[in-house]
């Protein structure tokens, strides 16, 4: 399997040939054998490479979620380092842009609506069309596939972590979202999405033969980002997500669960293509500060068939049975979950005692009509 870079350089250099470049990257951005996508374009005869743009987390992907990123320069090319992500900063200036002819990007997304590269794509879209120059995605394959699950974002709810309208899993690649968000959400801008060749959504990232390299500080695996789509709303809560942990995004707990009484509830439910483990674990400098140096308990959970896995729904069946389980000792941060949830309709379902089953029904419709909307900018058969 052949990433977006490759296709670039093997049938597509003109989008960039005698071009000022600007590429917005960080470490996933390489060729099929890891080799930096910075450098295959700094050092091609052809091609100006003048200036880096760096997203969440920095272009080196170190540095923790919602740091602020300076702007610095490059010590492997001497190039300057514009941060996308300072302060208020979600986007490339015109002056950032008034020297460079073509705006690239190359950086590997995780399938979760909750990812904001996706949306630092989006925004650097808008500004190269304000600019007046065009604007390519060298794509790269979504590494939990092609499915599409969980409640579509309320555009009354639209932030950093939730743009545009589409579901927690989107199941779609940069490069489909990229024509999506021009097609159908109003992002004009003159789009070239270069393909992958050769990918098979359904086989799994591991069968691309591409190293994983981690997108960002609590993303070290591809089964992270599996559960990410559901267990990130926990980040909305006081429970904690396994940051600190070798298995960031993969387990929830808290000091006053009850691990095999949560598992057991959750088991009953035969929730498809996963296993629920009852899991003590201790968070070691979490970066979200949550139950630092304290043993949890909770759930850790493992996807015996991906294939059939959802978690968005699995991560709602531990919602309303560790809310109910919690008592007074259960905390909302309203505010950040109704932002990573997309609507305030979940919190106050979960609160009022709705079901897994209504709940999980309820984000039906939705979804459907994203998929009808996504169909025509998709590029590779699901």
């Amino acid at each position: 399997m052949l990433p977006g870079v490759e296709l670039l350089f093997r049938d597509s250099l003109h989008l960039v040939s005698n071009r000022r470049v600007g590429l917005i990257t960080n470490p996933t951005g390489t060729d099929a054998q890891g080799r930096s996508t910075i450098d295959r374009l700094y050092e091609h005869p052809d091609v100006a490479l003048t200036t880096l743009f760096a997203p969440e987390h920095g272009l080196r992907a170190t540095e923790g979620e919602g740091q602020r990123i300076e702007d610095s320069r490059d010590p492997a090319t001497g190039l300057p380092v514009v941060s996308l992500y300072a302060g208020s900063k979600r986007a490339p200036s015109a002056a950032d842009l008034h020297a460079i002819d073509v705006l690239v990007f190359d950086m590997q997304d995780v399938g979760a609506r909750y990812y904001t590269y996706v949306y630092t794509m989006s925004l650097a879209m808008e500004a190269a069309g304000d600019a007046g120059i065009p604007f390519v995605v060298l794509d790269r394959p979504n590494p939990i596939g092609l499915a599409v699950q969980g409640n579509v974002l309320d555009p009354a709810f639209a932030t950093f972590v939730g743009l545009h309208p589409v579901p927690m899993r989107h199941g779609m690649t940069a490069g489909e979202l990229a024509r999506l968000f021009r097609g159908a959400f109003g992002v004009e801008v003159d789009l070239s999405v270069v393909p992958v060749e050769g990918w098979d959504p359904g086989a799994g990232y591991e069968a691309t033969g591409l190293e994983w390299i981690l997108p960002s500080p609590n993303m070290p695996s591809v089964a992270s980002a599996l559960h990410y789509p559901g267990t990130c709303l926990f980040e909305g809560t006081n429970l904690s997500v396994g940051r600190g942990t070798d298995r960031p995004f993969q387990q929830v707990g808290a000091p006053w669960l009850d691990a095999d009484s949560l598992a057991a509830r959750l088991t009953r439910r035969n929730l498809p293509g996963v296993e629920v483990l009852p899991v003590r674990f201790v968070p070691r400098d979490p970066s979200d500060g949550k139950w630092a140096d304290q043993e949890v308990e909770g759930v850790r959970l493992r996807a015996v068939d991906p294939g059939a896995y959802d978690p968005t729904l699995t991560s709602l069946a531990v919602l309303v049975e560790a809310r109910a389980m919690a008592g007074d000792a259960w905390e909302w941060n309203v505010a950040h979950f109704d932002r990573l949830a997309g609507t305030d309709r979940l919190r106050a379902g979960v609160d009022a005692g709705e079901g897994v089953d209504a709940l999980h029904r309820s984000w039906a419709a939705d979804r459907e009509a994203f998929e009808s909307l996504a169909d025509p900018y998709r590029l590779y058969p699901r």
